[in-house]
């Protein structure tokens, strides 16, 4: 199944790059946003997790749903990665 995954993360955040870290550990292709560079995306992700932290990792499914992690959650992350 083809997933595209998003991680929403900015400039300082630590969790950010260990989250980056471990997907590329797992040879997972993801994009980036960086909240700080690009402020008008951090409406859309609070509406999708209802959270102001970071990260958030988004991942789109094939069949158009969405699972939604939020901070530094490996578990999460590696059930649905």
């Amino acid at each position: 199944m083809s997933k595209k995954i998003t991680v929403f993360t900015t400039n300082t955040c630590a969790y950010c790059a260990m989250v980056k870290k471990w997907l590329d550990s797992k040879g997972v292709k993801y994009n980036v946003v960086n909240l700080d560079e690009n402020p008008e995306k951090q409406k859309e992700i609070y509406e999708k997790s209802g959270a102001l932290t970071v990260p958030v990792t988004l991942i789109e499914k094939e069949d158009s749903t969405e699972e939604v992690v939020i901070g530094y959650n490996l578990a999460r992350l590696a059930s649905v990665v």
